[in-house]
């Protein structure tokens, strides 16, 4: 199996936001010394014409040349830098690289993404451009993949991914979120499951496969963009949810189970995490990478 990374790409960054990012190479230091059998690579940069499948050409120029005002950049949560678009530019090339790869292998993982709050014309909630939907455009544009699905189990709803694909029929966007929780202004996705605080394992999981069987009823991809966030964790700073790291790795075998069974193929991504030990996330992270290498290794 295949794992993109590019947590060397060092954003200059206040201590206040070093905490969460550190997880992202202390992740692909643990699948480097535990797991061999991954294949770790270093993505290329997604590129204007790719990002602007999804995104408004002029935001990727102003972005790029870091012409944000300064409440857009307020709002982004990153002080702009030329590291911060280039690593950007580098987790949207390490989603497309893990759909080429999963078209070919079956699963591949994005040891970072998940950046579902860019919309169309702009940043958010540290996300600058919309990894998920960047790689949608590229398998309908180059791969012959005409049906995509999103399933987004950040704690988050994935508002810039709906903004961007949700009123297109090609594409399923399936979120399952906290309903008191970031963004307080949701967008529709095609399907949305909100959640009250403090929503344990069985209710959680309960919902998920209440929304799995409902996809499955309304759409029938030919690939699956998997967005595994660790903050729905019962740790998370900024969860509201309470789920166990047991309860995480059950949320991830369903999406497992669901793209063995119908021969699907598999994009990972990690999307957020916020606990306040950082090796929790790093746990949860690394089951779910563990997860995706037994899965290609039992795919039919």
């Amino acid at each position: 199996m295949h794992a993109w990374y590019a947590d060397h790409f060092v954003l200059p960054l206040p201590d206040s936001h070093r905490f969460p990012m550190d997880k992202y190479r202390r992740l692909r230091e643990r699948v480097a010394a535990e797991l061999p059998g991954v294949v770790l690579s270093e993505p290329a940069a997604a590129t204007d014409s790719e990002l602007c499948r999804a995104h408004d050409p002029a935001y990727v120029a102003r972005v790029s040349r870091g012409d944000l005002s300064v409440q857009e950049i307020r709002i982004v949560g990153f002080p702009w830098s030329a590291q911060m678009i280039e690593r950007s530019r580098r987790s949207a090339g390490a989603t497309m690289a893990a759909c080429r790869a999963a078209l070919r292998d079956g699963v591949s993982v994005n040891l970072a993404g998940g950046t579902h709050h860019a919309k169309r014309a702009s940043g958010a909630g540290y996300c600058v451009f919309n990894d998920a939907a960047v790689a949608t455009r590229m398998l309908q544009s180059e791969c012959g993949i005409g049906r995509v699905a999103i399933v987004d189990l950040d704690v988050h709803q994935g508002d810039g991914t709906a903004e961007i694909l949700g009123g297109d029929d090609s594409v399923f966007t399936l979120s399952l979120h906290g309903d008191h929780n970031f963004p307080f202004r949701k967008e529709m996705s095609h399907l949305d499951v909100a959640l009250p605080d403090g929503t344990a394992d069985d209710a959680y999981l309960a919902a998920l496969d209440d929304a799995l069987v409902t996809m499955n009823r309304r759409f029938d991809p030919q690939f699956v963009i998997y967005l595994a966030g660790a903050d729905p964790f019962e740790g998370d700073r900024l969860g509201r949810l309470k789920l166990t790291k047991r309860g995480l790795a059950e949320r991830d075998r369903r999406i497992f189970d669901l793209c063995r069974a119908r021969g699907l193929p598999l994009a990972v991504t990690m999307a957020g995490g916020y606990a306040e030990d950082i090796g929790d996330i790093v746990d949860i992270h690394f089951a779910t990478v563990e997860a995706a290498e037994r899965h290609g290794m039992r795919r039919p």
